[in-house]
């Protein structure tokens, strides 16, 4: 809870007669003043000065003898961690932070340069998980948000340029940002950070099944095991921040579903369809830790999340129409959750839903025979329009809530 929010909502409690003004006085000061902004200078700092130094050397890094080269290197980097112990024991984390920070990139860019120099050539990440490695260690020394986001972009990057350049995948790496992230995630129960983590586990996922060209299905395996996970952690913030990017993914998959399907090979459903007996095994085995979980939070009806996850690909016909059923579905769901819960993300995060899915049944309908003007004006009049009905329908509920009534 923020003091611009106490500070704003606390005067209605005034007026309303419900706290006295030297009480509103006394609840503001128990709320420090926060300046995130400046906090925020010395990390931003340390981003610029660590692109100014390696743009340096490397416009210069031909003309420095090799000896003097690693000297730098050393250097630079035992400087900038030296630096940073120094200024948080004296009590400026922030710019200890930042100066460790710019020893982690300093270590990474040594790695990179030294490999440079000795004409070392690299067929897989172990430089990169060695680094990303380091960063875990350090994450977990100063116990780090800005240590943690830093690593966790070493990995993802890391599997990028594997995956594009090597064409590899390393599953090395993946273990060690799964397990060391993962559990530093579960301790700090930081919603942005584990925003983060399910974000790039599922995009690295995502590499591991374009690498090896298995078919696109057996994405969902992995990426729902981090979405059954999230129903066993207590706390529903860090629990909804894991299974909101494994949802996201779903959803796209059953758009996509919808827009595109339109496969007339084998070769096509080969890219999609994964082996039926164990890919359902697995997806029911998933389903079913993911219930437990729920019940025991006494969350079941949150189960009907799954419908997005409905093997409908591996039916002979129809497959369009029970994707989009189900895209409306699992739409009006999180509106009803929102409004049962009185919980405005939610709501808006359902709206969103439910407009998105009603332009792709209206693209499905009208894409090719309606004239492509007309097909863009219906369409901006008919998100406007029920735009105008769910923020009112919001509003309403919410206004009730606010004055005691039952919605």
């Amino acid at each position: 809870m923020s003091r611009k929010w106490v500070e704003k909502e606390g005067l209605g409690w005034v007026e309303k007669n419900i706290i006295s003004r030297e009480q509103y006085d006394q609840i503001v000061q128990l709320y420090a003043e926060q300046k995130h902004a400046i906090g925020m200078l010395p990390l931003l700092g340390s981003v610029l000065l660590g692109l100014g130094i390696l743009s340096f050397i490397a416009a210069n890094w031909q003309e420095i003898p090799q000896l003097l080269r690693l000297l730098m290197i050393v250097v630079v980097m035992v400087g900038f961690y030296a630096g940073g112990e120094q200024f948080l024991r004296k009590g400026h984390g922030k710019l200890g932070i930042a100066l460790t920070a710019l020893g982690l990139v300093s270590f990474g860019a040594g790695i990179i340069l030294v490999g440079q120099m000795f004409h070392l050539v690299a067929y897989d990440l172990t430089s990169f998980t060695v680094w990303g490695l380091a960063g875990i260690v350090l994450t977990y020394m100063y116990r780090s948000r800005f240590l943690y986001l830093i690593s966790l972009l070493i990995f993802t990057g890391a599997q990028w340029y594997s995956t594009l350049e090597l064409h590899q995948f390393s599953y090395a790496a993946l273990v060690i940002m799964a397990v060391g992230l993962g559990y530093f995630t579960w301790q700090r129960q930081s919603t942005l950070l584990t925003w983060c983590y399910s974000l790039s586990f599922v995009l690295q996922c995502l590499m591991l099944v374009f690498v090896k060209d298995w078919p696109l299905l057996w994405l969902f395996i992995p990426v729902m095991a981090l979405y059954a996970a999230g129903d066993w952690i207590r706390d529903r913030s860090s629990g909804y921040a894991v299974q909101t990017v494994p949802l996201i993914a779903a959803y796209v998959f059953a758009v996509s579903m919808v827009l595109l399907w339109d496969i007339r090979s084998s070769s096509d459903l080969d890219e999609i369809l994964a082996q039926p007996a164990y890919y359902l095994i697995a997806l029911v085995v998933l389903f079913a830790i993911s219930v437990l979980g729920k019940l025991r939070q006494a969350r079941g009806s949150s189960a009907f999340e799954w419908i997005l996850l409905a093997p409908f690909v591996y039916l002979p016909g129809g497959i369009e129409v029970l994707y989009l059923l189900a895209l409306f579905f699992f739409s009006f769901y999180v509106l009803w959750r929102g409004y049962m819960e009185q919980w405005r993300f939610k709501i808006n995060f359902g709206t969103v839903l439910f407009l998105c899915s009603t332009m792709v049944a209206y693209g499905k309908l009208t894409w090719d025979f309606m004239d492509k003007s007309l097909f863009f004006i219906i369409g901006g009049l008919l998100l406007l329009a029920l735009s105008w009905v769910l923020n009112r329908r919001k509003k309403q509920v919410l206004e009730d809530t606010k004055g005691g009534k039952t919605s």
